[in-house]
């Protein structure tokens, strides 16, 4: 395909840049803003050996965007595919899910064409799928002229990075012209792309509303259960610096008419459970630490929880959940998990992150808004107080996120063509 003078241009400058690639990454790590100790990935040096059979490349911007990608990593895998997800920041070197199948993790190589070259020649992909909102000039140009199947997944354009690319008609087409598919979050990210000449535009839906719970421990189900017996239970899920505050100050408000009331606390960062516990100890609360008790012990009135495995049992046993980052800090976090296994949801009105599933959630009926300590208290109380508005909240907002999902399944059917071809003739031999 030809190139335009301003793709040229970049991929020159870029190749220049590139010069001064492991100053920049020197400088990256001292900051702490980068493994340094693995910065030989960021040349595209890996110490990792490709293995046989089909391999799929995913490439995500930040530990956030791979956050959202095990279903489609799961169903790649179910597939045959080992897939080595590249990552933009050390971050997402965590990430990890249940159930998911060979999974190598890369830190993603400079946008450098010499860099991706050495990246894409070592691995030697069946098919490359950038992730999210990041385009990749070099990484786009130097698979297609290895004609790699190449598609852009869960794809999104905001309107601000749409009016740029219009200025640059010809850097667009000759750009994204190379990609054989877009698979986009909306019709509106669809539009977008369609009108800066993508090929093939289809709507998949989001990932991050794609979510399958993975399997409980029914035994820690059981013991959990025993020891909650007959009490009213809520979560306060991943929550930042003074949301706990605000829970706790709801509990006391719910304690005279619930007086056996256990508030699960689920801090954000785990780390901060001890200074949790000193702060319900400075209101007058019985608090409890995970690991801090017998497992046959009854329960106190404040249980801090920090892991998200804890956390998906406590769903099961609470019925009712408030989601953090909602009332301090804001753009909400994501509550399809909570949602999908049947917990009505309680929010602060910063959900910006998460707006389209808050928005469908509370229209069902499945979902409510909440303010501060008072408003939150009154909620709870009205839910524990009707326990059939509850299981009626709670059968919404696990119907409305299972309308939501499916995104996963999507995108791998419209793949089909591509991933057919990959397990016929894989680059890597036979696995």
């Amino acid at each position: 395909m030809k190139t335009s003078p301003l793709l040229a241009a970049y991929r020159l400058a870029s190749a220049s840049l590139g010069l001064t690639g492991p100053l920049y990454l020197f400088w990256r790590g001292k900051l702490g803003r980068d493994d340094f100790s693995r910065r030989r990935e960021r040349l595209g040096r890996s110490s990792l050996e490709r293995p046989g059979g089909p391999l799929a490349l995913l490439h995500a911007a930040n530990a956030a965007q791979a956050g959202v990608l095990p279903p489609l990593v799961e169903k790649l895998g179910q597939l045959g595919f080992t897939v080595v997800l590249a990552t933009g920041n050390g971050a997402a070197g965590l990430f990890h899910a249940p159930r998911l199948p060979p999974l190598l993790h890369q830190l993603a190589p400079l946008d450098v064409p010499r860099t991706m070259a050495r990246f894409l020649d070592h691995w030697r992909p069946d098919i490359v799928l950038i992730s999210g909102a990041e385009v990749l000039p070099n990484l786009i140009v130097e698979t297609s002229r290895r004609e790699i199947p190449l598609a852009l997944v869960d794809a999104r354009l905001s309107a601000r990075a749409f009016l740029i690319w219009r200025k640059f008609p010809g850097f667009a087409g000759s750009l994204l012209g190379r990609i054989d598919l877009c698979l986009a979050q909306h019709d509106i990210d669809a539009g977008r792309f369609a009108k800066l000449g993508m090929r093939e535009v289809l709507v998949t839906g989001n990932l991050k509303y794609d979510f399958a719970p993975p399997p409980v421990d029914q035994s820690a189900l059981a013991r959990l259960l025993a020891r909650i017996g007959t009490r009213p239970v809520w979560v306060a899920d991943g929550t930042y610096p003074g949301e706990e505050e605000i829970a706790m100050a709801a509990h006391r408000r719910l304690a005279p008419q619930f007086p056996d009331l256990l508030t699960v606390v689920v801090p954000h960062n785990p780390k901060r459970g001890f200074e949790i516990a000193q702060s319900a100890v400075k209101m007058k609360l019985a608090v409890g630490l995970r690991g801090g008790d017998r497992e046959t012990a009854p329960l106190p009135e404040i249980y801090i929880a920090h892991t998200r495995g804890e956390a998906g049992l406590f769903y099961r046993a609470a019925g009712v959940i408030f989601a953090g980052k909602s009332l301090r800090f804001g753009g909400g976090k994501n509550p399809v998990e909570a949602a999908s296994l049947g917990c009505a949801v309680l929010h602060g009105p910063d959900v910006d992150d998460f707006e389209e599933i808050y928005k469908a959630i509370d229209q069902a009926g499945g979902g409510g808004l909440v303010f501060d300590a008072e408003t939150l208290a009154r909620q709870m109380a009205l839910l524990f107080f009707d326990k059939a508005e509850l299981r009626a909240m709670a059968r919404a907002a696990a119907e409305t996120a299972e309308k939501l999902g499916g995104a996963s399944n999507r995108i791998v059917v419209a793949l089909k063509p591509y991933l057919a071809q990959a397990l016929v003739a894989p680059r890597g031999g036979d696995g």
